[in-house]
């Protein structure tokens, strides 16, 4: 438990911040998701569409080091590949 006033004042600060952290990562994953439906869907032009809002939010959640830029880079590789392969 926190002693002074200052660790009281974080500990209020670190479960606000967790909070918004949380949605952010559920915000990240949702748009990953939208993405792989419309993937999985075989429509390519929904799934563009999809991937180009996606890349916006990944690269958000990947600046403000939610996730690791690496990790979300390698997201935004894998999704653009398997957009390209359902041309093919």
């Amino acid at each position: 438990m926190a002693n002074t006033a200052q660790a009281r004042k974080r500990a209020r600060q670190a479960v606000k911040q967790n909070a918004h952290n949380a949605s952010l990562r559920s915000e990240y994953r949702t748009a990953v998701k939208t993405v792989r439906k419309a993937i999985a869907a075989g429509d390519q032009a929904a799934a563009n569409a999809a991937f180009r809002l996606a890349t916006k939010v990944i690269d958000t959640i990947a600046d403000k080091k939610i996730v690791h830029k690496n990790k979300a880079a390698r997201h935004k590789s894998r999704l653009n590949a398997t957009i390209k392969a359902l041309a093919a």
